[in-house]
Parts: structure tokens; C-alpha cells; sequence
């Protein structure tokens, strides 16, 4: 019996078991529900157990699913290194959490793509579950493989190892798949003509087997055109219509193991408002919906009831635009305060902040307060829309320590169109001012702990045309940056930055064609595992995918598009109107007084 062999076989031999071991508190799936079920679902998410419990939105479709009449829904995560050399070794299959039944007994396998660097969790999970990787290769025996989340917005890369994809919010969508599937295994319709049946049913479901790709003489993209008379030429986004009642989770699972959030959460409002012009989601995501505070206090009533947890999540892409945020706040106070509960905030926009502050002080934990400031100067800043002005931020700051706050952690991005290297100096310099800005009322400097990202140009943003700056750019950057941090002789300021080599693979991925499935399929088969661990990544493995399948990387990352080129996601429409987006892209070069680039790979650029 598989259960025992996991117990015996599997869990002496790894670290932290208990990550595997599942029968969480609140969970949905019970013994014998799987098979007495008319569809048996595993929703997967490709990463570890500590990321994937922590990742609202397969809670969401857990809950979904097993609120569905005659559906279970099972979870699944990707085993780390260790546990999946015993499971090779000891040929124990991949697992449900749920029950520890194998994967491969699923109807639907659905996976969430939360970020470029989880493709190999993806082909990881169907490998381990005894899945043929490529699409092509299953018959009647294997589950249906649909892929959701941010990255199936752009689904090229790992379009040969899908069965369908929904393109935008997952609610809607599965419910559609759950009942029109109920329909089609009664009546014994085979596997691939269901793949076809819900590729022209439902619009927002893109079939990349049922699509031919060609290209021409330089490498750009000629067409991507349906094999048969009837599909969509244009795949269209799902929608929530009604995101106030949509399904979420009052029980919210409770993990055994150490995540990465442990807490509720509630989702209190989807879409962002202000579309800062590097970013993916705030161009998706609309319309904006909206969940009122009487919705959200119940949510948080139930979820208390159930978990017990001692800190609450108040989620969105930009938490300070929710139009009811301080009543909100102030509600959930009155309530939680004296069950010593605590709000957490995600970062705070700058120009929110001093109208939020004063019910900040009283509600949510001083552990530190996060900043997200991107670029450190007032033009820069306005050429990527993120508003944001030295003046506010620096009267934000000084209430914020006024109501305590002596920790600070902000989040800049290197890598913009028109940066210079004063631009990136100021990184530091803006990060000391912000320090020094505690001696104002009388209190030594703050810590300031600024992290730097570099530029992922992204799908349906102003900046999907935009080659980005090749690796010698970025150690420029870096060392820029640690000469003024040399130079400023200050242990209030702390500078870090992240990983260039895994932002150049990310841009890579984020913006590939179909062709790039072989290279991923040739670094997973390399040892690519975890490529968002530090511990785990190897660029090196990449580097040899890369050669090994022929594909050059500058040519997808440091690449600029002509605004006229077909890009690989041009059949789905998850954003705005390109003509829209140009001009967007042609104002961030007006903003920085900069001439808009040539089409072509970027030679080696200098940091003047």
C-alpha cells in the first residue's frame, strides 16, 4: 500500500518529513472521498511545501473543488532534493498530501505557474508522477494537465507539456472545467477530443497542441495559427464578475511544517489601480474588484475560528489603494486586539503612507515597515509611473517614526530604460537621507535596509519591447553601489542585491517562444531543481541547456523588440491595446530625455 511505503520508505530518510506528511488541520479531503468521487482533481504547485502552503491561490482552488458535488481535490508539492532521490530510489510515485494517493490516478492536474523560475517544479511534479512530460506522448490513461497563474499569461516556454491553460482568474474558469468535464467522462468522450471540445468552448482556454507556431528567416515570430476551422484566433482573459462572493477559503488549511507566511489571509482586492509601467499584474489584472469590509471581517471571523492564527494578512497587489483600508484597519482592531492579533501589511505605497500612518501606529506590528520606492530620483520615478516624490516620502517617513517605526526595508530596481549612473548612486544616497531623516525629531538614524532588484521586462507591460541590460550592466551597477556604501561609512544603511544571473534566465523565460521548450526540458533533465533557492541554483545547468539545444539567450533577454514584431503571447489578450502600451513605452524615453533604442541585441552598455 502506497500510504505505508511513504511512512516506512520515504519519511525516516528525509529532512523535516514533516512537510510530507499532510492530514493538516481543516483539511478538505478524507478517506474514501477520492474514490467515490466522479472527478478526482490534484491541484499542484511548483515549488516546496513551505512556498506552495503559503500561496493563497491554491488554497482558493482546493476549497473550490472540494465544495464542487462529486469532486476531490488533492494536494501536491514538489519534494526537495532529498526526498526525491528516495522516491527515485525506492520507485515510490508522486504523492496526494490529502490521502497519499498517486497523482497519476487524477482526472485533472491542475498547476499553478506563480513564476518563471518554477518550470522545472512543474516538469519535476510530472515526472515524478510518472506523466509523460511532453503533451504529445499521454493517451487515456493520464490526467488532463492544465496550467494557471501569472506566468500561463505567457505559456510558450512550457506550451509542450500542457493540456490546456486558463488564461486569468482561476475561479470562474475551474468551475467551467469541473462541470463540462463532469459532462464529457459520462458520456465517455476520449482525452484529447476534450481537450479540443474546451479549447472552442470556452474562451479563455488556450490549447497550445492545437496551434501551429512559424517563424521567419531571423527568428521572430511569423504567426500562430489554429490547426482546425473554429478555434479562437484570439484566446480572451476569465474574469471574476462578482470577486465579492467569489470562493475563498473560511477554513484555511494549517501547515505542520514552517512556511513562509503562517497566518490568515484574506485577498481584499484584486487588480491594481496604479499600473506601474515594469508591472505584469497591474496591467492584467482588471478591472479592479473590490471586497467590502463586512465581507472581509466574516472571512476573518471564520478563518480565526478555524486556525487560531495570531497574525492576519490584509492582501493585494497594493493594499494602501483599498478604498475602505482605515475603517477596514480600525474594524479589524476593535475585533482582534485583544485576542492579540496582529495585521501585517505588504509594502506601502509612499504617497499612502502618511494618510495611513496614524491608524498604522495603533494596529499593525512594528516589526519593520516595507517601502517600495523602485527608483531613487523624482524623473526616473515618473518615467516608470511609480508615484512617488522625495518630498512625501521623506514626511512619510518622519510620521513614521514619530508612531515608532525605527525599521525600515525598501525595494529599488536597476535595469530601467534611460537609468544613469546617478540614478543608481542615489540608491544609497536616497537610503541614508531616509536614515538621517529619524534625527528630525530627535532619535538617532533609522535602519535602512534597501534591496535591489534588477529590471525582468514582462508581458503586456510598456516595457515588453525593452531589451534588458546584459550581466555586465548589473555588476557595474553593483559596484557602483558598493562604493558609495563604502564611501558613506554608515552601519545604519544596509544595501543587498539580489541574484543578476537568475533576473537574466527569468528574462529569458519570461518572454520566450515555444522554442524554448527543449531548453527547459534540457536543464530540468540536467539537475535543474528549486531555480528560485539560492541554495539550489545553477546557472551553470542553464548555460548548458542553453547550448545543448541550440537556443542563445542575449537573443531573449537583451534583445530589443520593434514595436511591430509578433511577440509570443501576441494570440492572448491578458492586457491592453498595444498601441496603448507603445505610448506608454515611447514616454518613458520622453520622461529621461533619452532616444528610444534601435531593434537589435544591446552591445555591451556603460553606466555614464
Amino acid at each position: 500500500m502506497l500510504a505505508q511505503r511513504i511512512s516506512d520508505e520515504l519519511l525516516p530518510y528525509v529532512k523535516q518529513p514533516s512537510q510530507y506528511i499532510g492530514r493538516e488541520f481543516n483539511q478538505l479531503a478524507r478517506d474514501g472521498d477520492w474514490d467515490a468521487a466522479q472527478v478526482r482533481v490534484v491541484v499542484g504547485f511548483p515549488d516546496a511545501y513551505t512556498i506552495g502552503m503559503s500561496h493563497l491561490g491554491c488554497q482558493i482552488l482546493y476549497w473550490l473543488c472540494n465544495h464542487t458535488p462529486g469532486v476531490c481535490a488533492e494536494r501536491v508539492y514538489c519534494p526537495w532534493t532529498d526526498a526525491e532521490q528516495v522516491m527515485r530510489d525506492k520507485r515510490i510515485p508522486l504523492f496526494t498530501w490529502d490521502t497519499r494517493r498517486p497523482v497519476s490516478e487524477a482526472d485533472l492536474f491542475a498547476v499553478s505557474l506563480q513564476y518563471e523560475l518554477g518550470f522545472t517544479g512543474f516538469l519535476q511534479l510530472l515526472d515524478l508522477a510518472g506523466i509523460p512530460l511532453r503533451a504529445a506522448e499521454r493517451d487515456d490513461r493520464h490526467p488532463l494537465v492544465i496550467v494557471g497563474g501569472p506566468q500561463a499569461d505567457n505559456p510558450e516556454p512550457v506550451a509542450d507539456f500542457v493540456d490546456l491553460v486558463v488564461i486569468g482568474d482561476g475561479e470562474g474558469a475551474m468551475a467551467a472545467i469541473l462541470e463540462l468535464y463532469k459532462e464529457l467522462k459520462s458520456n465517455g468522450v476520449r482525452r484529447r477530443d476534450m481537450i479540443e471540445i474546451m479549447a472552442r468552448r470556452f474562451p479563455w482556454a488556450y490549447a497550445p497542441s492545437l496551434y501551429d507556431v512559424s517563424y521567419h528567416a531571423d527568428g521572430t515570430i511569423a504567426g500562430v495559427i489554429p490547426r482546425a476551422v473554429g478555434l479562437p484566433t484570439q484566446i480572451e482573459r476569465c474574469q471574476t464578475p462578482d470577486f465579492e462572493n467569489a470562493p475563498f477559503p473560511t477554513r484555511p488549511l494549517v501547515p505542520f511544517a514552517e512556511v513562509v507566511h503562517d497566518r490568515m489571509a484574506v485577498e481584499v482586492m484584486r487588480g491594481c489601480p496604479q499600473r506601474c509601467r515594469f508591472c505584469h499584474a497591474g496591467y492584467t489584472k482588471r478591472p479592479v474588484g473590490v471586497r467590502s469590509v463586512e465581507k472581509i471581517l466574516s472571512i476573518l471571523e471564520d478563518q480565526y475560528a478555524a486556525t487560531g492564527q495570531e497574525e492576519i494578512g490584509l492582501l493585494s497587489l497594493s493594499t494602501a489603494d483599498y478604498p475602505h483600508l482605515r475603517e477596514l484597519s480600525a474594524r479589524v482592531n476593535e475585533r482582534f486586539a485583544g485576542r492579540h492579533v496582529n495585521i501585517s501589511m505588504p509594502s506601502l505605497r509612499v504617497d499612502k503612507m502618511l494618510q495611513n500612518i496614524p491608524w498604522m501606529a495603533s494596529s499593525v506590528r512594528k516589526g519593520g515597515l516595507t517601502i517600495a520606492v523602485e527608483a531613487a530620483r523624482d524623473t526616473l520615478r515618473a518615467a516608470i509611473r511609480k508615484k512617488v516624490t522625495d518630498g512625501n516620502l521623506m514626511d512619510g517617513l518622519v510620521e513614521a517614526y514619530k508612531a515608532g517605526w525605527n525599521r525600515i526595508k525598501t525595494y529599488f530596481m536597476v535595469g530601467f530604460p534611460g537609468e544613469t549612473a546617478d540614478d543608481i548612486r542615489g540608491i544609497y544616497e536616497l537610503s541614508r537621507e531616509m536614515s538621517a531623516a529619524r534625527k528630525r525629531i530627535g532619535k538617532p538614524p533609522a535602519f535602512i535596509n534597501a534591496s535591489v532588484g534588477w529590471l525582468v521586462p514582462k508581458p503586456y507591460t510598456p516595457f515588453q519591447w525593452a531589451a534588458q541590460p546584459r550581466i555586465e550592466y548589473f555588476q557595474e551597477a553593483r559596484r557602483i553601489l558598493a562604493a558609495a556604501v563604502h564611501a558613506g561609512r554608515t552601519k545604519a544603511v544596509r544595501v543587498s542585491t539580489h541574484d543578476a544571473k537568475r533576473s537574466i534566465l527569468e528574462a529569458v523565460l519570461s518572454r520566450g517562444d515555444r522554442r524554448l521548450c527543449a531548453t527547459v526540458e534540457q536543464a530540468y533533465r540536467l539537475g535543474a531543481r528549486f531555480d528560485g533557492w539560492d541554495e539550489t541554483f545553477d546557472y551553470a545547468v542553464w548555460l548548458r541547456a542553453f547550448e545543448a539545444t541550440g537556443v542563445d539567450p542575449d537573443w531573449y533577454a537583451h534583445r530589443e523588440r520593434a514595436t511591430d514584431e509578433i511577440l509570443p503571447w501576441d494570440h492572448i489578450r491578458s492586457g491592453p491595446k498595444r498601441d496603448y502600451l507603445e505610448d506608454q513605452y515611447s514616454d518613458v524615453f520622453a520622461k529621461t530625455a533619452q532616444p528610444s533604442p534601435a531593434p537589435g541585441v544591446l552591445p555591451l552598455p556603460i553606466l555614464a
